[in-house]
């Protein structure tokens, strides 16, 4: 029986007001990345769920990466654990 996990995450993304459009198209091409929020002054909630940690850190430093980018930062991290094994196989 193998446990696997998985880490939900999320972030707030402070750009400049007047490239809230395109960075939020950028980060919508990101894996395991949405978008649940923006607000007219550049904030942006993101949601992450990844494999491990080194995914959210990984994305952080993606989307902090991007043109026009002010800042990123993570709100909330939570890890579910959860037994790979389907339900059939019991």
């Amino acid at each position: 029986m193998a446990l696997q996990e998985v880490h939900i995450s999320s972030l707030v993304v402070h750009v400049k007001p007047e490239h809230l459009e395109g960075v939020k198209a950028q980060i919508a091409t990101l894996p395991n990345a949405e978008i649940y929020g923006e607000s007219e002054e550049g904030k942006i909630i993101v949601v992450l769920e990844t494999e491990n940690q080194g995914f959210v850190t990984d994305t952080i430093d993606k989307i902090n990466n991007l043109e026009h980018v002010l800042t990123t930062f993570l709100v909330y991290h939570q890890i579910e654990h959860f037994d790979s094994q389907s339900e059939d196989d019991a």
